[in-house]
């Protein structure tokens, strides 16, 4: 029977299964997928899961982190059952029948019931797992002892390992060598015992791989009631008379153990042998309920640092990356991430985006994090200089070049050897500039203005520009051998409206930065004043937002930035029917009043009114410069 399914096997999102129902899913961490999953390594459109009738197959949507079949990278490839799906930090593992035949090994779920000679244990009458039953009940025999020192041996064996590989390894090991098993496998899941999030199976012998069937009422049993169950003489038993796989396979006995981690169910331990000679017995349940106590509490100790260093990556993966941009939002996000890539190379990047978008800044942090940070990181802006000027400041002059050059002067290329030079508004250069820069760029070599000896550098260059630099080549102005030069490896900066979680932060970074060098206290944001802020679309973006809260700082009154502190296209932009636009006007026409009425007491006298309203007479002055008020004839 058939039911397509991805069961998470890590990440964030380890033990959720998703059901692949219609023909094509998108996956991706956009709002508009059919499978969202908004985990930051994930890209917004990220792949495609496709079933063309004659099986499925994964296409990769040019996503940033890649997208991995069975660790092999994924262009458009069919997908198998019991195939791995990696995108990004999220592994899958690709089910497409009911039974579970991953590797290592696979086991399958049959539908019969139990009765008969079934033998059920209990925590509580787990000998070996409490010392003062396993000291009243148990005799000093050969046998008790045997398995007193397997399981200390087990203990300290376990104790040593910190992946679950080795763990299950060990823990079949120890089995197989104190029981009368023929086939073992271990099932570790979160809820649904039927979706195990890892299974390991094993035979005793080599080549015994093959899936092992489960019992489903003793597997959901043990699961459910957290209680360990041995099955015997199972040919002869009327409760499995249906149960084709299990007679079969000459399965004669059977024992299914539960693993609990904090007190919930974990996984469990099932063993079956075909010897009736050889069956299990009372005492071996009472081992193997000893070896999934031992191994539940390791099991649990290995998950948890596994959690642990998946988080310590995801932080340290955050804080490697050496930057001043602030931003939260997952297009910011991916900035940083291809920021953290791209730092390594030596390659030339271009960064493209609206004016504001901090554009400086990534390029800065490009230089910080690469094997040049020692060096300089060298800033001009191509578009504030005109040719003859951008060609001194490039590639410097010698002494006489032209009437004001007095004495030599070294170039921004000169300047920014071994480290990296960074040309911003680079569109706005006129085409003989860009033949010269182009020049740079091929040969690494240049002279300076009046001079004829070539100087070589090693230079990086990181170029930026807000134009649509290929509509310039269809238009003639920019040459499109440059533009290949520099668009080596391009990088988009969001505009503020496409992170607008980042508004907020920005703007109260910016009144701590302000506030102090106004010299006033502001402790933050109103919730009408932010209201505005997200609301506004900002297209001077970060910039916009800057010189917004400098101004709010430098015109504000209270202790808080207020709405009527904010710049006039704000309150225009965010509607006059809005509420809060509407309550304002209304406390600003109070203010006007209160402010007229307290000058026609003060006779006039901005310094008396001031003091009659508790206030500093440069505050009074901002107000009546903020509302606009009119001071009566």
């Amino acid at each position: 029977m058939t039911n397509p399914r991805l069961l998470a096997i890590s990440g964030s999102f380890e033990g959720t299964t998703y059901a692949l129902d219609g023909r094509e899913m998108s996956i991706g961490r956009d709002k508009t997928n059919d499978l969202r999953i908004p985990d930051r390594s994930i890209s917004r459109r990220h792949c495609l899961v496709k079933n063309d009738g004659a099986g499925f197959s994964v296409v990769d949507l040019g996503s940033f982190n890649g997208t991995f079949v069975n660790g092999e990278a994924a262009r458009e490839t069919a997908i198998r059952h019991g195939d791995r799906l990696t995108l990004g930090d999220i592994s899958f593992i690709f089910f497409e029948f009911e039974t579970e035949t991953g590797a290592p090994g696979a086991v399958e779920f049959g539908s019969e019931i139990t009765a008969g000679s079934t033998v059920r244990l209990e925590k509580k009458d787990a000998i070996y797992l409490n010392s003062a039953q396993m000291l009243t009940a148990l005799a000093p025999d050969e046998t008790t002892a045997r398995s007193l020192s397997a399981l200390l041996d087990l203990n300290v064996r376990l104790g040593r390992l910190r992946d679950l590989e080795s763990l299950q390894k060990t823990v079949f090991d120890s089995l197989f060598e104190a029981l009368p098993a023929r086939r073992g496998a271990i099932l570790l899941f979160d809820d649904d015992f039927r979706n195990p999030t890892a299974v390991f199976s094993r035979g005793r012998t080599a080549g015994a791989n093959q899936p092992i069937r489960l019992s489903q009422t003793v597997a959901e049993q043990v699961a459910r009631e957290k209680t360990a169950v041995l099955c015997r003489r199972v040919e002869t038993n009327p409760a499995f008379k249906n149960a084709d796989s299990l007679l079969a396979a000459r399965t004669d006995s059977l024992l299914c153990v539960p693993l609990a981690a904090g007190g919930e169910s974990a996984g469990l331990i099932y063993l079956d042998t075909d010897d009736p000679a050889r069956g299990f017995d009372e005492n071996h349940l009472q081992f193997a309920a000893a070896v999934a106590g031992i191994f539940s509490v390791v099991l649990e100790n290995v998950r948890h640092l596994e959690r642990l260093e998946s988080e310590n990556l995801r932080l340290r993966r955050e804080i490697r990356l050496e930057h001043n941009m602030i931003g939260e939002s997952a297009a910011m996000q991916k900035v940083f991430r291809f920021i953290e890539k791209v730092a390594a190379a030596d390659t030339t990047v271009l960064i493209r985006g609206e004016s504001g978008t901090g554009k400086e800044l990534a390029a800065a942090a490009i230089h910080e994090n690469s094997e040049r940070s020692a060096k300089p990181f060298v800033a001009i802006n191509c578009a504030a200089l005109q040719d003859n000027l951008l060609e001194s400041e490039l590639f410097g002059h010698e002494r006489g070049a032209f009437t004001t050059a007095v004495a030599q002067k070294k170039g921004k290329f000169e300047i920014a050897d071994g480290g990296t030079i960074f040309l911003d508004e680079v569109g706005e250069m006129s085409l003989a500039m860009q033949v010269k820069l182009l020049r740079v760029l091929q040969e690494r070599e240049f002279e300076r203005v009046g001079g004829t000896r070539p100087i070589r550098v090693d230079v990086r260059v990181v170029a930026a520009t807000n134009r649509a630099l290929e509509d310039e080549i269809k238009n003639g102005n920019f040459r499109s051998d440059l533009y290949y030069r520099l668009n080596v490896v391009e990088l988009r900066m969001p505009p503020l409206r496409e992170r607008r979680e980042d508004i907020l932060p920005l703007a109260e970074h910016f009144v701590a930065k302000y506030g102090p060098k106004c010299k006033r206290k502001v402790d933050g944001i109103s919730r009408e004043a932010r209201h505005l802020l997200t609301n506004y679309d900002f297209p001077g973006n970060v910039r916009e937002l800057e010189n917004a809260i400098e101004r709010a700082v430098v015109l504000g009154g209270t202790e808080f930035v207020l709405p009527e502190d904010l710049p006039e296209t704000m309150s225009e932009a965010a509607g006059a029917e809005t509420p809060v636009l509407e309550y304002q006007k209304a406390v600003n026409e109070m203010k006007k009043s209160l402010i007229l009425k307290t000058l026609a007491q003060a006779g006039g006298s901005y310094t008396e009114a001031a003091r009659i309203l508790g206030l500093h007479p440069a505050n009074l002055h901002r107000l009546i410069r903020t509302l606009n008020v009119r001071k009566p004839l």
